[in-house]
């Protein structure tokens, strides 16, 4: 059995966002003071979560989240952040720099709803969802290896992360109900074979999500709203899952989703 947590957190505040105008993949602008405000705090709400890896978007308001998150870290300051472009927002094409509701009125114009609309030069879902599958299959891979090494392969190094049966705090088992912590082992007596945090953004995330759940079949919490899962995470937003590989395969993954869009330390 292959275990692992995935902290998925939304990049702080930008300016833009507070003006809501949209970013996508165009405008790499850095946070705001908010947005580093919001950044440590959530910093401070995973300081006692000792992580494995740790993944971002390569532009700038994810890697100034995920570096804010990790100097407030009591285990994992120093840990290398790999950036990588499959976590990028949602390219808007030509949407990009102006108001969402110009995002708004090009849909509107084109008969179409606004979350599924695709302006020129931009992503459409099936191309977001896409890269959101690569990634999380390149994570379950990377979990299926660190298991095997630490089972003692020959010639392979020991897990980074410490020993078998290392014990992973988690500050979420107080918003999630008790089944859900004890069914799955998501409290702090959890035994992992990785601990992966990733910092993204809004529109990619909720499309990560929505595959987890189509696809996947993620089991979600009881008292998850529909709205709650269709709903763009708040900046600095904490979702966090637990995936397991039965014997390490790879192509069916059971996702427990502990909790969605957390932001009470916000």
């Amino acid at each position: 059995m292959v275990r692992f947590g995935l902290t998925v957190v939304r990049h702080g505040e930008t300016r833009y966002n507070k003006e809501k105008i949209l970013q996508g993949q165009g405008v790499d602008e850095p946070l705001s003071a908010t947005g580093f405000r919001q950044a440590d705090a959530a910093g401070s709400f995973l300081s006692n979560v000792k992580f494995t890896h740790v993944f971002s978007s390569d532009l700038l308001r994810a890697k100034q989240t995920a570096a804010a998150i990790l100097g407030k870290n009591r285990f994992c300051k120093d840990m290398e952040i790999k950036c990588d472009a499959r976590l990028r927002e949602r390219k808007y094409g030509v949407a990009e720099g102006r108001p969402l509701a110009d995002l708004k009125a090009m849909a509107k114009d084109a008969g179409e709803q606004c979350p599924s609309f695709t302006p020129s030069g931009g992503e459409t879902l099936d191309e977001v969802w896409q890269r959101a599958r690569d990634f999380f299959e390149f994570l379950c891979q990377l979990a299926v290896e660190l298991e095997q090494k630490e089972h003692g392969k020959p010639g392979a190094p020991g897990r980074s992360s410490g020993t078998s049966g290392e014990q992973f705090v988690f500050p979420w088992t107080t918003h999630c109900s008790e089944a859900e912590t004890s069914s799955e082992g998501s409290g702090s007596s959890a035994v992992l074979d990785a601990n992966i945090l990733v910092v993204s953004h809004g529109a990619y995330m909720r499309n990560w999500i929505g595959y987890f759940v189509s696809d996947l079949n993620c089991t979600l919490p009881e008292n998850l709203t529909k709205s709650q899962l269709s709903s763009v995470s708040p900046n600095t937003g904490v979702s966090h899952f637990i995936i397991k590989l039965e014997n390490g395969n790879l192509l069916k993954p059971k996702i427990t989703c502990v909790c969605l869009n957390q932001d009470s330390h916000l």
